[in-house]
């Protein structure tokens, strides 16, 4: 039995040392980012910075757990899912429709409180959005529409 615990304590152990690339863009904010493409207000970039980017975004915030396999391989994924999905800093080289595509669907994302995610919520709660965060949100993204069809 001794030795069955100390073989599961060194296979752990030595999957440590694989680690998936991370998703880390080192401050640099690209000419395609959402906040390049429009003018957004501060309320709204703050929302979108604390509660969306570590997902949809090519830079994450990673929590000391992040560096603990499996862990680390399954958050990953699970960012590499969110990016191909949405990605804010690569906005600018979406067309102008799936621009308003993803615009709509962010709304009804967080009106729905589907976005953020239960599980993201769980482990970071100052992403959960209020109420007002969502109208701000949802009013902002109604004022582009209105703006885009023009």
């Amino acid at each position: 039995m001794k030795n069955i615990l100390l073989g599961f304590v060194l296979i752990f152990l030595l999957i440590q040392i694989i680690q998936p690339a991370r998703n880390i863009d080192y401050g640099q904010v690209p000419s395609t980012d959402i906040s390049k493409v429009y003018k957004l207000p501060e309320n709204v970039q703050s929302v979108l910075t604390n509660s969306c980017y570590d997902c949809h975004s090519n830079s994450t915030h990673y929590p000391f757990y992040s560096y603990i396999q499996p862990l680390s391989y399954y958050l990953e994924k699970h960012i590499k899912k969110g990016k191909e999905e949405l990605n804010f800093n690569e906005w600018g080289s979406y067309s102008r429709r799936k621009q308003t595509n993803k615009l709509e669907s962010i709304a009804n994302q967080i009106q729905q409180k589907k976005m953020p995610l239960t599980s993201y919520i769980y482990l970071h709660p100052e992403a959960k959005l209020s109420e007002k965060q969502i109208e701000e949100i949802v009013h902002w993204i109604e004022l582009m529409q209105t703006e885009n069809k023009k």
